[in-house]
C-alpha cells in the first residue's frame, strides 16, 4: 500500500481498539478489524495471492514428508509431527519460521506437550473424527495426515472443518471444493468467520458433527486460544507456538509443538 492508504488503516483500525473486549478472544476481537481493512481497500480476501504461493510451496515437500513416514518405526508419531510442522504457515504470527527448516528439525523434536499415546487410544476407539483447519498451505500437510489416519485407523470418517470466508491466511471452503482433500475426507464448511472455530458459531450442520464427534483435531493456535475454555469435548490440540501469549498460556516457549488433549488424562 501508499503511505496515505496505509496511515488509513492504521487509523481506522486504532479507532476499534476501545471497543476489543478483554473477555472476548483475541480472534473474536480481531475480526471485525480484518473485515474492516478488506472493506477499505476493496478486496474481500487480503491475502489471496500469499496463500496460492503458500499452498503451491507446501506441495513441494509432500514428497519427501511421505517417505519419512514411510521409513519410520513410528508412522502415527512421525505424521503427527509432519502435520504440526506444516502449522507454521501463519501470516498472523508475531514470529516467523521457515517451512523447509521447520520440517527438517521437527522429526527430531520432542512434544512440549505429549499426549500423542492417550490421542492415539482414542483414535483406535473412535469413528467420527471433526478435524478442525486452519492455515492455506497448512491443509496439504492436513491431507496426508488424514491418509496417514485412515490407513492407520479404518473405521475413522473424519470431516474437514474449514471457514466460511476469508479471513487472514485461513484456508475457506471455496478454496478447497475441488481439492484432493475431498479424496480422504468430507470438506465442512463450518458457517464460522472467525479466524478459530467459536463454537456457537458453528452452522447447524457442522454444529451437530462436532457435538456428535468421538474425536476433536484442532489445528493451529486460533482454533485453541477460541476453544481452551471447551474442556468437555474430546479435543486433541496440534500446534506450533508462534507467540508469547499462546506459550505463556500453555507454560511454553515459542517454537514448542504441541499435542494436548482438552481432557484431564
Amino acid at each position: 500500500m501508499d503511505e496515505k492508504t496505509t496511515k488509513k488503516v492504521l487509523d481506522e483500525s486504532a479507532k476499534m481498539l476501545p471497543s476489543f473486549s478483554m473477555d472476548k478472544t483475541p480472534p473474536k476481537n480481531a475480526t471485525p478489524m480484518y473485515h474492516m481493512i478488506s472493506k477499505l481497500l476493496d478486496k474481500p480476501d487480503l491475502y489471496y495471492e500469499v496463500k496460492q504461493k503458500s499452498i503451491k510451496k507446501a506441495e513441494a515437500f509432500i514428497p519427501d514428508c511421505k517417505q519419512a513416514i514411510k521409513e519410520s518405526s513410528n508412522p502415527f508419531l512421525t505424521a503427527t509431527k509432519i502435520a504440526v510442522a506444516g502449522n507454521v504457515i501463519d501470516l498472523a504470527s508475531e514470529f516467523e519460521f521457515d517451512l523447509g527448516t521447520e520440517l527438517e528439525k521437527v522429526l527430531e523434536t520432542d512434544f512440549a506437550i505429549d499426549d500423542t499415546k492417550s490421542f492415539f487410544e482414542k483414535l483406535q476407539n473412535s469413528v467420527t473424527i471433526v478435524y478442525l483447519a486452519d492455515n492455506a498451505g497448512e491443509n496439504v500437510f492436513d491431507r496426508l495426515y488424514i491418509e496417514i489416519l485412515k490407513n492407520l485407523f479404518k473405521n475413522i470418517e473424519v470431516y474437514y472443518f474449514v471457514r466460511s470466508t476469508p479471513i487472514i491466511n485461513d484456508i475457506t471452503y471455496d478454496e478447497l471444493k475441488e481439492d484432493l482433500i475431498n479424496e480422504v475426507a468430507t470438506l465442512i464448511d463450518s458457517g464460522v468467520q472467525t479466524p478459530g472455530i467459536i463454537v456457537e458459531d458453528l452452522n447447524d450442520k457442522a454444529k451437530l458433527l462436532f457435538d456428535k464427534a468421538d474425536c476433536i483435531i484442532s489445528k493451529g493456535m486460533g482454533n485453541f486460544e477460541c476453544l481452551s475454555e471447551n474442556s468437555e469435548y474430546p479435543i486433541y490440540y496440534l500446534l506450533k507456538v508462534k507467540c508469547n501469549v499462546v506459550a505463556n498460556a500453555l507454560n511454553k516457549e515459542v517454537g514448542d509443538i504441541i499435542c494436548k488433549s482438552a481432557q484431564k488424562i
